[in-house]
């Protein structure tokens, strides 16, 4: 899965990938190719250790 800070050209890359919002985190998600799985967001709640 790739993190990208932007996901308009991920969602862009095969007809069969669709953006859903879970967590507070947005993810593009491709059934027919599992390999375009991207996301983005959820930086704000990392561990600082």
């Amino acid at each position: 899965m790739k993190v990208l800070s932007s996901l308009k050209e991920a969602k862009n890359r095969h007809r069969d990938c669709q953006i859903v919002k879970r967590r507070g985190r947005i993810y593009v998600i491709c059934k027919s190719n599992p390999r375009l799985k991207a996301r983005q967001g959820g930086a704000k709640h990392r561990n600082k250790g």
